[in-house]
């Protein structure tokens, strides 16, 4: 247990591990951590941080996170969160002169609006849309709704960590697999896989629920004139009953926070990677951040927030069901050391008992099957058996 004392004229009390804060111009620090018999006390802001093993309890373990971290208002980064030099977004090789699509959705029935959206899947693997129909008034509430779950105090938060959730579908975490990561990453996210309302009704934070929830549904339609587009390209008619299930078949969405970081160039975000999903609809906020890698390139392209718009694109499983003609690109976050930011992405995905492999319309077409089939739940689990390396993740599934 910890007993964290600052001393102050004014007392503010926080739960921070069980620690007791009492916050005053002149701060006297001290820190006693029990392991078994024995006793740890630190001294100074700068021991704590330095015992990386008590440190990843306190933001991984007890619901602070690395928000609760940034709350602390360190002036360095501790060496948790350091990242290898090449595991961090090297700026010399971001080109500034150029940017993703930008596609209007206003007629989508449109066939050059169809053309638009799956050139942009095989050249870029990332677009923005705007004019896209979901309601900006509902996309403002899920934007207050993930910083009100972020705003929760500790103890409550810390109900959604994978111990203490009452359902293996709603998660809050720190990093990107914190029990794999020898280095974390500077992001909180609550992940909630979408099973049923019921569930959602039972299990998810009532605090953003049904923001969430509104949200979810109304880019349902969305997401489907996406799919539609592009399965055109595939000699699929139209999205059926049978490929709906296997394109669309689940969806996870989730609340990302990024705080404040001290030295933001030394650590990231997110990590270089792409998705597991068929599609992956990304709402950002104002702040930006987000970077993508140019197809066979070195290279990489920030993708400024549009207010209103949302940003496509296409994950590891429509790489391998188009048998390699929409791309899956690796994408990478950084921190920033000015403003708070947060995101929130849906993931349409398979269903986990599904077989995926290049759909039979591609490959009746006379293509080489570039990728086996695979049990969907199998291709996820190899992508959370490991902390984020680039486009490895495909090499699981290649022949």
């Amino acid at each position: 247990m910890f007993d964290y004392y600052i001393k102050a004229q004014t007392k503010c009390r926080c739960n921070l591990l069980s620690f007791q804060l009492f916050i005053h111009t002149r701060i006297i620090f001290s820190v006693k951590v029990a392991r078994g018999s024995r006793t740890i006390r630190f001294t100074s802001m700068a021991s704590l941080l330095d015992n990386t093993r008590e440190l990843k309890t306190f933001v991984v373990d007890e619901g602070h996170g690395v928000k609760g971290l940034s709350e602390l208002k360190i002036k360095s980064l501790p060496e948790l969160f350091i990242q290898p030099i090449e595991k961090r977004l090297d700026m010399s090789k971001v080109v500034p002169y150029e940017s993703i699509p930008v596609i209007d959705m206003s007629n989508s029935d449109d066939p050059k609006v169809g053309e638009a959206i799956c050139d942009a899947a095989e050249k870029w693997g990332f677009f923005q849309i705007i004019n896209h129909g979901v309601p900006l008034s509902i996309i403002d509430d899920v934007k207050d709704a993930t910083y009100k779950f972020f705003m929760l105090p500790p103890e409550e938060k810390k109900k959604y960590l994978f111990k203490n959730s009452p359902t293996k579908n709603v998660r809050l975490v720190t990093s990107f697999i914190p029990e794999v990561d020898t280095v974390l990453e500077w992001k909180d996210y609550l992940s909630c896989f979408y099973v049923s309302d019921d569930e959602v009704n039972s299990f998810w934070p009532s605090v953003c629920r049904d923001q969430v929830l509104e949200y979810l549904k109304n880019s349902e339609s969305l997401i489907k004139r996406l799919l539609e587009a592009l399965i055109k390209r595939l000699d699929i008619p139209k999205l059926d009953d049978k490929n709906k299930a296997i394109l669309m078949g689940s969806m996870r969405i989730n609340l990302n926070y990024y705080p404040v970081c001290p030295n933001p160039e030394l650590t990231v975000g997110v990590g270089g990677h792409s998705d597991v999903s068929t599609l992956t609809v990304l709402l950002q906020d104002e702040t930006g951040g987000l970077y993508v890698r140019k197809l066979d390139s070195e290279n990489w392209v920030h993708v400024p927030p549009i207010k209103g718009s949302l940003t496509i694109n296409i994950g590891d499983a429509l790489q391998i069901m188009s048998n390699g003609l929409y791309k899956s690109i690796e994408h990478h976050v950084v921190a920033n050391g000015n403003k708070n930011r947060i995101s929130v992405p849906i993931f349409v995905n398979p269903r986990p008992s599904d077989v995926i492999g290049p759909l039979a319309q591609v490959i009746n077409r006379g293509e080489k099957a570039l990728y086996k089939q695979v049990l969907y739940s199998d291709y996820v689990k190899h992508f959370y058996r490991k902390s984020h390396n680039g486009k490895d993740t495909i090499d699981f599934a290649k022949v």
